[in-house]
């Protein structure tokens, strides 16, 4: 016999299994979010929060590099010129070689010159015995004339003072001619005038020198020396850093064909005149080259510090995106709640490692270094602090 269940049971007992279903399925979800959200931490959590890399603003020292090309030169060159004319007798140096001062470096043969130098020697030996007996003659009337004083007459007297008078003179014009041809035959030896280097030779032995006594004179020169020991080195000076060279400053010099030998010079002198072409005012720095590795003629490159800014409020360049204009910048600045600010600056002067910043940002302030997409305004970030150098200059 079967047991029919009432049509009205059947549908309350579909009811209740339903309702019981959604119950469990609720209770079931509501489990699980706890859960979950017992298991997962807070999003502000610090640990989740992107690291910055960030930078202090400082004061620094900040300076631009004009680099400008520069030759050296010898402190002292000469061609030596023969003032009297005559033969190549010796030459006992060549180019290259090392003198010192007062050092022999040629002979001229001149023997014309040697006759009138002991022509003049007779002459002055002939003026001495003119004098000897004129002086004689003068002191016996003078001695007779004081014994008996009526005895001489007065003109005797005078003739004989005027005529010792004038053979004193013959003397000392006779040492006169003979100092002179002493001289002339002394400058049949060409004589260093400092230590230095012998950088060319004209003359060999035989040739025919004539004397250099004047300047239109086409005269030949016999040897060119240079005292390479202390050197020059000119470089030109843009007149908008002109302002900038003091004597005494301290430059770099950088020499590329000794494999890039850099040493500091100090600048010695600058004409205080720009030039009308070019703009320009020559400087020059004295380099000591006691051991002769520098050579006149190479070229050297000059780094000079311009524009200088002492105690300058500065950024790295990294941290800088273009503004509207060369003179602004914008930052993104992590404040003292580690959220970022975007703040406009306004740049001064610019260098390869750092900006000057002139408004918009105060020291001790970190600025986010680095790309700074990815980064908002109000966004919290954690910073890391990177050590940044920022003082340097710029190539010209």
């Amino acid at each position: 016999m079967k047991f029919k269940i009432p049509q009205f049971h059947f549908k309350l007992i579909s009811g209740l299994c339903g309702v019981s279903a959604v119950v469990l399925i609720g209770l079931g979800v509501f489990w699980i979010s706890r859960h979950s959200s017992a298991q997962t931490p807070p999003v502000n959590d610090a640990a989740n929060l992107p690291t910055v890399s960030v930078a202090k603003v400082t004061r620094e020292d900040l300076s631009k590099e004009d680099t400008v090309q520069a030759e050296f030169r010898p402190y002292v060159q000469v061609e030596l010129h023969a003032k009297v004319s005559g033969y190549v007798k010796e030459m006992d140096v060549d180019f290259g070689d090392k003198v010192k001062a007062g050092e022999l470096l040629a002979t001229l043969e001149v023997p014309e010159l040697h006759d009138d130098l002991n022509n003049a020697i007779a002459d002055e030996q002939k003026a001495e015995a003119d004098y000897t007996n004129a002086d004689l003659i003068y002191t016996r009337l003078m001695g007779v004339n004081r014994e008996h004083p009526n005895l001489v007459a007065q003109q005797d007297l005078d003739t004989a003072l005027a005529n010792d008078q004038a053979a004193a003179a013959a003397i000392a014009a006779a040492k006169a001619e003979v100092g002179k041809y002493k001289t002339l035959v002394g400058y049949t030896q060409i004589i260093a005038p400092f230590d230095g280097v012998v950088t060319w030779r004209y003359a060999d032995p035989g040739a025919l020198i004539q004397a250099g006594t004047s300047s239109d004179t086409q005269s030949l020169p016999l040897v060119t020396v240079s005292d390479n020991y202390l050197l020059r080195l000119d470089f030109p000076v843009d007149e908008t850093y002109v302002q900038d060279i003091h004597v005494g400053d301290t430059v770099q010099v950088r020499v590329s064909s000794l494999h890039d030998k850099t040493f500091s010079g100090t600048i010695t002198r600058f004409t205080r005149d720009v030039d009308d072409n070019t703009r320009q005012m020559t400087t020059e720095i004295e380099v000591p080259n006691p051991n002769l590795e520098l050579v006149p003629g190479m070229y050297a490159w000059v780094i000079l510090q311009v524009e200088k800014r002492p105690e300058a409020l500065t950024v790295p360049t990294e941290a800088v995106m273009p503004g509207s204009s060369t003179t602004t910048g914008t930052v993104l600045v992590v404040n003292a709640n580690d959220e970022i600010e975007q703040r406009v600056v306004t740049l001064g002067l610019e260098t390869p490692n750092a900006y000057e910043v002139l408004s918009g940002l105060r020291e001790g302030e970190l600025v986010i270094v680095g790309n700074p997409s990815g980064f908002q305004a109000g966004q919290k970030v954690q910073p890391e602090p990177m050590q940044l150098s920022m003082s340097g200059g710029n190539q010209d």
